[in-house]
């Protein structure tokens, strides 16, 4: 299944518009070329979402799944990402409503659903339930297959989660593709599985398999394209991440954007973890990319920085002081397009 396609879509988005566990609906109205035609947030009813988020789609905002079917949605989609990726209680109502109006639904938590009777039962013919973070079958363990390929294998890693690694990667894709370069995007997470179609949930997979999963998508398309873009999870400097090694490992990647979120000096959610300066940051990562000479080098060519909290005279500041800080080029590919480290990477 794929959300690109000419079906209305809802998006369940509860303490999700302003929160911080909203990435996922927010990235869809970004992102999707499918018909978003209402938001459900009960706190944001009736506000503007350009002004509330800053991305221009003018969707209204209703407080339920009942005051949405005005819209006539076909498809609602669950656009949180809480800690834990559990279905938050007060959600239950929407979706039952939903699926006896005849709606199909995107979950993209841990908790699945299709295997629910209470849900099941209200299903009818053409109606289905995917749950979107489901492990692929017949896995095998990563091999480092990958440095075989001879595309360009490009990953975005991060100081931290939920800073614009998916966002920069597809940024990048459709730059690749303006110019004319065979592109693809490999998506590794539920909003990204969402908007491509296919991928692989990767906070799904059994930690011994994901490295191989990865490898796994990467060598099936690798012969076929100039550059992959191989959406980033987590970091390495996140207490609780364990996507980001696997990913390193089964891509074998050949170039890495570094994405971080401008002024941020802490894990958000753990505040006790520092980061490190930039410059700091891309040794770790080129380190880790590299094992120390086993796979090669693998340079972090470029910064992409996600100034969407900062006016545009302050985010340009904080660009250029990113620049003079680690001597790559840097922008914020969301705002300012992707160009630039499009170069870089053309360039190494």
């Amino acid at each position: 299944m794929r959300l690109l396609l000419n079906q209305k879509i809802a998006i369940l988005l509860h303490e999700g518009i302003t929160g911080t566990q909203g990435k996922t609906g927010l990235s869809l109205l970004r992102y999707c070329q499918a018909p978003i035609v209402a938001l459900i947030d009960r706190q944001c009813v009736g506000k503007s979402l350009l002004e509330l988020t800053g991305i221009k789609n003018n969707v209204p905002i209703v407080s339920s799944l009942t005051a949405a079917l005005k819209y006539k949605p076909e498809v609602l989609v669950i656009g949180i990402a809480p800690k834990g990726g559990a279905l938050p209680d007060d959600y239950w109502e929407d979706i039952k409503n939903a699926l006896q109006a005849g709606m199909s639904l995107v979950n993209g938590l841990h908790t699945p659903l299709a295997n629910i009777p209470e849900l099941n039962a209200l299903l009818k013919p053409g109606q289905l339930i995917w749950d979107v973070r489901q492990e692929p079958a017949n896995l095998g363990v990563g091999s480092g297959l990958a440095r075989t390929l001879p595309c360009r294998r490009v990953l975005t890693v991060g100081t931290d989660m939920a800073i614009g690694k998916m966002s920069t990667s597809l940024e990048l894709h459709w730059e690749s593709q303006r110019r004319g370069w065979r592109s693809q995007f490999l998506a590794t997470g539920q909003a990204g599985v969402m908007l491509a179609g296919e991928g692989i949930p990767l906070d799904a997979v059994r930690v011994d398999f994901a490295a191989g999963a990865v490898e796994q998508m990467v060598m099936g398309c690798g012969n076929d394209y100039d550059i992959l873009y191989i959406e980033g999870q987590g970091s390495l400097l996140h207490p609780g991440s364990t996507a980001t090694l696997p990913l390193i490992r089964g891509s074998q990647p050949t170039q890495l954007i570094l994405a971080h979120r401008a002024g941020q000096a802490q894990v958000r959610n753990h505040p006790h973890v520092v980061i490190p300066s930039l410059s700091k940051v891309i040794r770790l990562y080129e380190s880790v990319a590299s094992a120390a000479g086993a796979f090669g080098d693998v340079p972090v060519v470029g910064i992409a920085l996600n100034t969407a909290h900062l006016d545009e005279f302050t985010a340009q500041d904080a660009i250029a002081q990113t620049t003079a800080e680690t001597g790559l080029p840097c922008s914020d590919p969301v705002r300012f397009g992707a160009g630039i480290l499009l170069d870089a990477i053309m360039n190494n």
